[in-house]
């Protein structure tokens, strides 16, 4: 079974996070997730996840630290997810995929629906923030 590593930027801004949807025909098409993209073989984590949020959302990083890192099957794929939080950056973040995307608060994220992957990222940050 293929192992999709990806970078994951938790988009932060007020208290807000920065999210997109995913094309209905996707995997795990429909639901909300944090913008990212997979780690490509002559690139580090960091490097893939800068090129990332300038293609998908149109930002530049400017600072970003590890959040943690998940390993997750699918049954279908496995995904090894490298989460980062990227509170400085340049730009205003736009989907340019064609993507829905909102900024959502933190109380707000138990509402949505994420990929089950993105779940312990959710519980993380809510968990973060309440302190």
């Amino acid at each position: 079974m293929k192992l999709v590593h990806v970078a994951v930027g938790v988009i932060v801004s007020n208290q807000h996070l920065f999210l997109t949807r995913r094309h209905a025909e996707a995997h795990q098409g429909g639901k909300w997730e944090f913008p990212g993209g997979k780690v490509e073989s002559n690139e580090t984590v960091a490097q893939a996840l800068s090129r990332e949020l300038k293609e998908e959302v149109a930002i530049d990083v400017l600072a970003c630290q590890p959040l943690m890192e998940i390993n997750h099957d699918y049954g279908d794929k496995q995904v090894k997810l490298d989460i980062f939080l990227v509170d400085q950056f340049t730009g205003e973040p736009s989907s340019q995929e064609g993507n829905d995307e909102q900024w959502a608060s933190i109380d707000s994220l138990g509402l949505l629906e994420f990929p089950a992957a993105n779940q312990v990222i959710v519980e993380k940050l809510q968990a973060m923030y309440r302190e």
